[in-house]
């Protein structure tokens, strides 16, 4: 089976193609309900439909870049527009409509931009201000939504309850079998009359509904959470100025009119216009799958919704919003493409397509069997050209149960099975602070091997302050009363330079909130070094006011520094730069010294810089250099930022404790089998002293640098990976790398974090990528599949015990529901090829098939999760999902449910002195009701598949505990008092006890079952 599964069913966890998706699809072969069976697949249609989408977006914005262009040499001769503003508008107290607007952004209108006046222009007949926004007045705020739409797209109506009854009834097998009800209704009333004729009829009419009720209420549950995880997913807030205040603010909430903030790394959430901002640069694959990124400015100043700063930062004004944009259109269209299907879903499908095939075998031979023996008793009879009523009814119930064995055996629940566990896991994982993006994600992380975890804000708490400075040449610890300490130590000249470098060359900023208090925005380090800044008692207005920005170089992890050129107030430039300490160190030949002289930087002093930094280093501190340098006056803002020739400022240790929990959580991973490396940015002095603390690092680990991990040959790399625990100063390349050799040369299933743009190779290579949801930006949660919402290792942890759970859980499912229709297929089968009868009615069979697929599904594959899965080893890439354990389990409890019946077919009577008319009635329902507690207990103790104890926290789960008294409830009152629609009559006490301690006995056999090593 295993093989089978891996040739036409192995799917991978990510990025599969629309080949392989389209594959399983076709060997599946029969299947009861298409609908239902695939609810949860990807629609390969619709997002075919997205590509064309694509593909048009790339030749209409290819076509409108080049009319552009062509346009800037007739721009002098502008004509003026036809434009006519339209009444309503007008009447708003707008002078654009949002055809006009829409046209000028997706078009690239030159023309159009130009005759309204450029950005300026427009902000003035949009009744908005670049500086200060949006008024925040709720009526003003109303009339420009009637006019322009709001910020969101069209989305599929969600499904109420009756669409899932509805498509519950679609299963082929239910609606034959209310076929044969019908059929059974009008025999049998026409020959026994009202009511007793239609008992039969009606009693497999009250199951069909009861497995339709079932099933919808379940799936439409799974629906509700789904849509509560989805309306999570959407929640982006991005920074917007309205009444001249900054402020965080959904994307939904945006209108044209808006000044929107964007840095590296966001995506740009409507259609705007350029207003002010330093290298910006925009990918625009997402939108048209072009990947060379466009350079976005005054002179190219159109933003389309639903691309990303590449680098950069600026200020934008909205234009059109929602469904008027070309991303609005797409993402409704992708929408209805729906997610890939996971792994596990398509491995489901392929074990229920082979059982399906197995059980549809057993079904015709069971009713060929039936038949013939009817057909040679009217044949000795000499019968058989003159039917009765009652042998029509037999036939008739023939069938029924024939179609009934491919309902049991046909375990269309198997799948869906997948899609309720997840959507439980994930829905208490949000609890958790862990945000799944793809479902697939949640059962792959029960599988990883490795975790790759960032330092900054996941293993520490990303509340970071500076706590020393080397300023002039002299160490200093930043205490309380900082400002008269340094001021006398450090000359006025110096400290000028310092505060201006803190204020000027930063990508955060300090602001007034709407409460009228100070707020500084931006990174933890931004953050750590303007409250610096102020102790000394700067003032960040003064220093910008004080020069003008010429040229910005933001942060990166490639570089590992920023920088900004300024225009001095008497003339001549000034560049500042800040970064990794020994990188600006390095593009350093001067330090001011502690007389606040400008001084060549000689090996005395680069050797206390550098012991400085190790220093700060050791003491787990993350340190940065400061330096500066005058330009000459024929610097372009076209040219790069020089990275050599500065002057050190000096330098400033930050710190950044660690998280609570964490050393526990790597604790926990290394006992569960999942090795933890830090691959950090940060010089490898702070990396080793955090990876310490954090039990990352051990004795026989190493700790090695991105620059020396990129020099290594493949053979060395062989022998150094497993070794690897700590790598600092790594490039994103480098962790992209690491991540690669892991998963393809080492064979491991890997988990990695990320939360800067250039993390986003690495998190698409990843099995697992999980993003930070606080430091992250938009386009490393994009490619992400889980997201970590408050950052922390030790939900990293929480999410790989969610994905052993959901991968556990599953197979306790598979273990119960096989064993189900092993014995159910066996003990109908050989019965009826034996004594010529079924003793499972078609109606037992539909209660059997709801006990063991949905109450079984909801029972065992919501099981939460305990500690004790992280004791054992990952399953890792080559385990197979259905174990030997789980056979032996299967094949032993079937063993010994099938003997205990055949036993009561066999002897049954005379265990029970049964004799008279009602015999086998009264032992057809000990028979059924033996066998339903057989699975009752059976599902007890498929708890766990391999500890004996499997009470343990079973009153913690109340689906379990609930679906296990239902059954129990529902099967009394099936025998007690549905007996003439259900074949049974009602048993005695001592019947009672012998069925109940017949299913109990299966428990201590299960026990020693799982004493059997294999």
């Amino acid at each position: 089976m295993e093989s089978y599964l891996n040739e036409n069913f192995d799917l991978k966890s990510k990025h599969s193609s629309d080949e392989a998706l389209e594959q399983w699809r076709k060997v599946c072969g029969f299947v009861k309900n298409p609908k239902r069976r695939f609810r949860f697949t990807a629609n390969l249609s619709k997002r075919c439909e997205a590509a064309a989408m694509r593909r048009t977006n790339q030749e209409k914005l290819r076509i409108a870049v080049l009319v552009s262009k062509a346009a800037f040499q007739f721009i002098l001769g502008v004509q003026p527009s036809d434009y006519v503003v339209p009444e309503e508008v007008k009447a708003a107290g707008f002078q654009l409509c949002a055809d006009e607007l829409g046209s000028i952004v997706e078009g690239h209108d030159v023309k159009k931009l130009t005759f309204h006046g450029g950005v300026d222009g427009i902000a003035e007949k949009l009744s908005t201000s670049t500086t200060n926004g949006l008024s925040s007045d709720t009526g003003l705020l109303n009339k420009r939504q009637e006019v322009y739409g709001i910020n969101k797209f069209a989305e599929a109506e969600a499904k109420g309850f009756w669409v899932f009854v509805w498509e519950a009834l679609q299963d082929m097998t239910l609606m034959i079998l209310g076929l044969c009800a019908l059929v059974s209704l009008v025999v049998g009333i026409a020959m026994e009359g009202w009511p007793k004729g239609a008992h039969d009829g009606l009693g497999i009419v009250a199951s069909i509904l009861l497995v339709v009720f079932v099933t919808a209420t379940s799936d439409y549950r799974q629906s509700l959470q789904f849509r509560d995880l989805d309306k999570e997913k959407k929640k982006i807030t991005i920074q917007v100025t309205r009444n001249a205040c900054r402020q965080k603010m959904s994307i939904y909430d945006l209108l044209p009119g808006d000044i929107v903030h964007l840095n590296i790394g966001d995506q740009v959430p409507a259609d705007g216009l350029f207003v002010s901002g330093f290298s910006v640069l925009i990918d625009e694959s997402s939108l048209t799958g072009e990947s060379e990124p466009v350079m976005v400015n005054a002179e190219n100043p159109f933003m389309l919704s639903g691309t990303k700063l590449q680098d950069g930062s600026c200020k934008m004004m909205v234009t059109t919003v929602g469904m008027r944009t070309q991303w609005g259109k797409l993402m409704a269209t992708l929408s209805e493409g729906g997610d890939d299907e996971t792994p596990l879903q398509v491995k489901l499908n392929g074990v229920a397509t082979i059982i399906g095939k197995v059980g549809l075998f057993f079904a015709v031979v069971t009713f060929a069997v039936l038949v013939r023996g009817l057909f040679v008793s009217k044949l000795q009879e000499g019968t058989i050209w003159s039917w009765s009523g009652d042998e029509a009814l037999q036939m008739l119930e023939f069938f029924a149960v024939a179609v009934t064995i491919v309902v049991v055996a046909v375990p269309e629940g198997l799948p869906l099975a997948v899609t309720l566990s997840l959507a439980f896991a994930m829905k208490k994982m949000m609890n958790d602070k862990a945000l799944v993006r793809h479902l697939a994600a949640c059962e792959t992380m029960g599988s990883a091997t490795s975790i790759c975890s960032d330092k900054t804000g996941t293993l520490t708490t990303n509340h970071m302050t500076v706590v020393k400075s080397c300023i002039c040449m002299g160490v200093k610890e930043v205490c309380s009363n900082i400002k008269a300490s340094f001021c006398s130590d450090i000359p006025e000249s110096a400290m000028k330079l310092l505060l201006q470098s803190i204020f000027t060359n930063t990508g955060g900023e300090i602001v007034i909130n709407k409460d009228g208090k100070r707020e500084i925005l931006g990174t933890p380090t931004e953050t750590a070094l303007l409250e610096f800044g102020l102790s000394l008692g700067g003032d960040s207005q003064a220093e910008r006011q004080a020069s003008k920005l010429v040229k910005v170089e933001p942060f990166n992890s490639t570089k590992k520094r920023m920088g900004v050129v300024l225009q001095l107030p008497g003339g001549g430039l000034r560049a500042h730069t800040k970064g990794a300490s020994e990188i600006v160190l390095a593009g350093c030949d001067k330090v001011i010294s502690s007389n606040g002289e400008v001084v060549p930087l000689d090996e005395e002093s680069i050797n206390h810089l550098n012991a400085t930094i190790n220093q700060f280093a050791n003491e787990a501190l993350r340190t940065l250099c400061l330096a500066y340098m005058e330009l000459e006056t024929g610097f372009s803002p076209d040219n790069a930022i020089p990275v050599s020739g500065y002057t050190c400022i000096g330098i400033v240790g930050i710190k950044d404790p660690v998280r609570p929990g964490v050393k526990e959580s790597v604790a926990t991973c290394r006992s569960a089998g999942i090795t933890v490396r830090m691959v950090t940015g940060d010089n490898i002095n702070t990396a080793k002293a955090i990876a310490r603390e954090c039990g990352i690092l051990t004795d026989d680990g190493i700790a090695i640098e991105g620059p020396d991990f990129r020099e290594k040959s493949q053979e060395e790399m062989l022998t150094l990976i497993p070794k690897i625990q700590v790598m600092a100063r790594s490039s994103p390349m480098d962790k992209h790398t690491l991540v690669k050799q892991l998963r393809t040369t080492f064979d491991e299933v890997v988990a990695v974090t990320g939360d800067g743009t250039n993390d986003a190779p690495a998190l698409h290579e990843a099995d697992i990528g999980l993003a930070m949801g606080i430091a992250g930006t938009e386009v490393a949660k994009e490619s992400a599949d889980v997201i970590i919402l408050d950052d922390n290792f030790s939900t990293i942890v929480t999410v790989a015990k969610w994905g052993r759970s959901v991968y556990i859980n599953i197979q306790k499912f598979v273990q119960f529901q096989l064993t189900v229709n092993i014995v159910a297929l066996i003990v109908n089968f050989s019965s009826a090829c034996l004594t010529g009868s079924a003793p499972l009615t078609a109606v037992q069979l539909l209660w059997v098939n709801m006990i063991m697929d949905t109450l079984g599904a909801l029972a065992l594959a919501t099981e939460p999760p305990t500690d004790e899965l992280m004791k054992h080893s990952p399953v890792g890439k080559k385990g197979n999902f259905i174990s030997n354990v789980m056979w032996r389990n299967i094949l032993g409890q079937s063993f010994y449910q099938f003997m205990v019946i055949w036993y009561l077919q066999a002897k049954g009577k005379a265990m029970f002195n049964l004799d008279g008319p009602d015999s086998d009635l009264i032992l057809n329902t000990l028979i059924f009701n033996s066998f339903v507690f057989c699975q009752v207990f059976n599902e007890i103790s498929s708890r766990n598949m391999e500890e004996i104890n499997v009470f343990k926290g079973i009153l913690d789960n109340y689906v379990f505990v609930a679906v296990l008294s239902c059954t129990a409830v529902f099967q009394v009152i099936i025998i007690e008092f549905f007996g003439t629609f259900a074949s049974t009559t009602p048993l005695s006490c001592s019947q009672w006890s012998i069925s109940v301690l017949i299913g109990f006995l299966g428990m201590p056999i299960a026990a020693v079952l799982k004493m059997i090593r294999v």
